[in-house]
């Protein structure tokens, strides 16, 4: 029986990204492009995950109107070193996905802004544990670039079009979605560009029917298990699927993984963790 759900919130997505991929066709290279959106897709990511993390200590705490995005940077700066320590970075209100967007079509510099802000968000965990999972977080995101246009204006105009796009992106909160977004977008371009970039796209990620196949399988008849491990895990689908179809809290001691690919690990590493459990592990190499 096909879920309808499931099936439109993947279409949606879908025609998102083909829409951005329109937008910028001409220019950036369909490999590259693929990068760019998954790059800012992990941006925006990391700032909503941020955002909401403070926002719900501070509506426990009774500050029920609360919202980190309408803070001021000198009234969050007392927080950095805590919420390092805790989260493993730090961003500025102003440096938020949704600021940075907001203000991006009247910003001449918007690439230097982005180059900042992906700067200064690897940086605030220099000297804390969660150093070397930050190194080369946004490496593959070139704002510079002259692909994106021959001019600073014509690169900003591309740059605020990948903005929005990954601005109307659907992706909900995990829980509440029947997809991985963040996987399923990974699938999806691939799937776009693989064949054209003489790469085999086997060779990056698992389709998450079949991730979904071999969790069932390997759950069957199991109410937990001890751990999750997988040794190529790319965009993470599969260490998802596990959490979805068997519980995260019924994985006793985690969730582990090997990726080659440093940009892709690095994005991983932190998705993960926030998404599954302290415990979880992605290594190197």
């Amino acid at each position: 029986m096909i879920d309808n759900k499931k099936e439109q919130e993947r279409e949606e997505l879908h025609r998102t990204i083909w829409n951005m991929a329109n937008e910028l066709r001409g220019s950036v290279d369909g490999w590259d492009f693929k990068q760019y959106v998954l790059g800012m897709l992990f941006y925006r990511y990391i700032s909503e995950n941020f955002a909401r993390y403070v926002n719900a200590g501070e509506i426990e705490a009774g500050n029920v109107d609360f919202d980190y995005a309408n803070l001021s940077d000198s009234d969050a700066e007392p927080a950095r070193e805590e919420l390092v320590d805790t989260k493993g970075y730090f961003i500025l209100p102003s440096e938020l996905f949704c600021n940075v967007r907001e203000k991006a079509p009247q910003d001449e510099n918007l690439n230097e802004t982005l180059e900042k802000v992906f700067r200064n968000i690897e940086s605030s965990a220099q000297g804390h544990d969660s150093e070397d999972d930050l190194k080369g977080l946004f490496d593959d995101l070139d704002v510079n670039s002259n692909k994106l246009g021959g001019t600073v204006e014509k690169r900003n105009a591309k740059l605020v079009k990948l903005l929005n796009g990954v601005a109307e992106m659907k992706l909900g909160d995990y829980q509440n979605n029947t997809i991985d977004a963040f996987g399923d977008a990974y699938e999806y371009l691939m799937g776009m560009y693989a064949s054209n970039a003489g790469k085999s796209g086997g060779e990056y990620y698992t389709p998450q029917e079949v991730s979904e196949l071999l969790t069932r399988i390997t759950v069957l008849g199991k109410k937990n298990v001890n751990k999750v491990y997988d040794p190529a895990c790319g965009s993470g689908s599969l260490l998802l699927k596990f959490a979805k179809v068997l519980g995260k809290e019924n994985v006793r001691q985690g969730f582990f993984g090997q990726e080659i690919n440093i940009t892709t690990y690095t994005r991983l590493y932190n998705f993960i963790n926030d998404t599954l459990v302290a415990e979880s592990t992605v290594l190197g190499h």
